[in-house]
Parts: C-alpha cells; sequence; structure tokens
C-alpha cells in the first residue's frame, strides 16, 4: 500500500511517522515547508512525547515526485484544501482521498479534483518543535467513513482504518461519519477559539467557570444546527470537553487555534464557528454566540494587518 500525507503539519506527521513503521505500507508526504521536508529526508520523521517514532518518509516540496497513491490522507488547515489537493490531485487518479482536518467543507473541496473521497475525524494532536521533530501531545481515535456525494467503496474505508489502527493511530470505519466530524465540529468551535482569544490552554479554560459557561453555550448552538440537518452525533461533546480537561489527557495542550495566534498566523476560524454559523443560517437556527466569536477571532487577525 502505498499512502501521502498532504500537509506535513503536527497531524499530518503523526499519521505519516506511525504509518511508515509498516513493513507493507510505503509513506510519501507533500509539505511547502523545504526546512521539514529536508529535515525528514535526512533523519526521518521523529514523534515525542505521547509516543517515540522515528518514520522513514520519502518527503517533497514538489507535487510533480508523486507516484501513484492507494490513499490520500489530507492534513492541512481549511483555508489550504483547495492548492494542496489541485496540486497533488494526480497521485490519486486510482486512489481515495481522506480528509483528517477541522471544520467543514473539506470534502466538498476534495471532490472537486478526485473521484473517491472519505470523510474523516480525528483527535491526535501535537506540534511542530523544529524541522523533522513533531512533540505528540495528545493520543485519541479517528474515526473515517464515505464522503456521501463521492464516497470510496467500504473495503477502501476499511482498508485504511486497518492500517492506521496497526500503526498506532486506533481508526474505526464506519458507515455514516457525519455525527463524529460534527461531534468534533462542535467541540473545537467551543473551546478553540476560547484558549485562542484568552491565550490559556484547554484545562485552563474549562476551570473557569464564565468561560467554560461560554463554551456550553456555544456546544449548545452546535448542537442545534447539528439537529436540524438530522445528524445524530455518536457523543455528547460536553463530555469529550470534560475529558480533555483532565491532567494526564490534554489539559496543558495548546489548541491549533491558539498556536496560530500566537504565531500571527491565519486561523480556521471561519471552517469552524463560521461553518456553524453558515449552516446555522441554511436551517433558520440563531447562533448568536458563535457569530460573537467569529466577529472577535477575525478581529484579531485584522489587527495584526
Amino acid at each position: 500500500m502505498r499512502v501521502c500525507i498532504v500537509g506535513c503539519g503536527a497531524v499530518g506527521s503523526l499519521f505519516a511517522a506511525n504509518l511508515a513503521n509498516l513493513d507493507d505500507v510505503e509513506v510519501w508526504a507533500y509539505d511547502l515547508s523545504r526546512e521539514h521536508v529536508d529535515a525528514i529526508n535526512a533523519g526521518g520523521l521523529r514523534l515525542s512525547g505521547a509516543g517515540e517514532v522515528v518514520g522513514q518518509v520519502r518527503a517533497t516540496t514538489e507535487a510533480a515526485e508523486l507516484p501513484p497513491c492507494d490513499f490520500g490522507i489530507v492534513a492541512t488547515k481549511a483555508m489550504h484544501t483547495e492548492p494542496a489537493i489541485a496540486a497533488t490531485a494526480h497521485a490519486f487518479a486510482d486512489g481515495a482521498v481522506a480528509s483528517v482536518q477541522n471544520g467543514i467543507g473539506n470534502e466538498e473541496v476534495l471532490a472537486e479534483h478526485v473521484g473517491r473521497v472519505i470523510r474523516g475525524t480525528t483527535f491526535p494532536a501535537g506540534r511542530i518543535l523544529e524541522p523533522g521533530h513533531v512533540q505528540w501531545d495528545v493520543k485519541g481515535d479517528t474515526t473515517i467513513g464515505p464522503f456521501e456525494p463521492s464516497p470510496a467503496t467500504s473495503e477502501e474505508i476499511e482498508r485504511l482504518a486497518e492500517a492506521c489502527t496497526r500503526a498506532g493511530l486506533p481508526t474505526e470505519a464506519v458507515a455514516d461519519a457525519r455525527g463524529p466530524q460534527w461531534r468534533k465540529v462542535i467541540f473545537n468551535a467551543a473551546t478553540n477559539p476560547v484558549g485562542a482569544l484568552t491565550g490559556l490552554t484547554h484545562g485552563r479554560v474549562c476551570e473557569d467557570p464564565p468561560l467554560r459557561a461560554l463554551v456550553s453555550g456555544l456546544v449548545d448552538e452546535g448542537k442545534a444546527v447539528a439537529g436540524a440537518q438530522g445528524i445524530v452525533l455518536d457523543a455528547d461533546p460536553e463530555e469529550l470537553i470534560d475529558h480533555a480537561a483532565r491532567p494526564d489527557v490534554a489539559y496543558d495542550h495548546k489548541a491549533s487555534m491558539l498556536q496560530d495566534v500566537e504565531a500571527r498566523r491565519q486561523t480556521e476560524i471561519d471552517y469552524l464557528n463560521g461553518g456553524i454559523a453558515r449552516f446555522g443560517r441554511a436551517h433558520s437556527v440563531p447562533t448568536p454566540l458563535n457569530d460573537a466569536i467569529l466577529a472577535l477571532v477575525k478581529g484579531l487577525e485584522r489587527s495584526w494587518a
């Protein structure tokens, strides 16, 4: 099996390094960071923290160098999905492509370029410490299933899930992946921007009563929007939020949006709270808290100009 990781940031690196340790999987990675790619090719892709792994990955900044692949796993920021898949689509002419990204709308973009798409949701998280070296902060499960308008086959989905699980990233293949996806979207939209705006880790947000109440209000809006679409969540986001706040899980984890704010990078707010607000308008569900959070983070981004 040949797998290409499209976007070898923190999450993409977790998939790349772990899958590369399987004898029957050849892993390629496409990323625009020349320093990261050069370090991976020189000494392998190293993970430390929740797992100590070194994966021998073939990395490139040149999409034209990618060979035909059985699977693609897209792990870019949501705003980079279009250029990333447009550049790499040739490698998946006979393959299936999975999104393990945050937010809503990535699968629709992938389907414009490739024929078979997998809807994915993943909870492992980390951060790049230096080129070629990623801190693995949080372990977690992944769920994948067909993207209904342009689905991969059930056999392909099960094959990818089995490989990821053997690699140490527990992955479940399901018939309807919308519930897990919306659970993660609601989780992220309720917690990530609050951490980004306050500078607090996940655990510190949750132990502050007024902030925790705001998080619950955002969750309630997200649940209402999901329910209006007939989506049944596979678990309560509130329980996931409390679980992640434990000292042995993600108490000290800085959400990716906080990492982006600290680096003054564009955030994924348009695909999280902005996505919930868009679907809310489409289904006549009010989302005033998500609208307010969206405005605050967009205002923060404008302040850097």
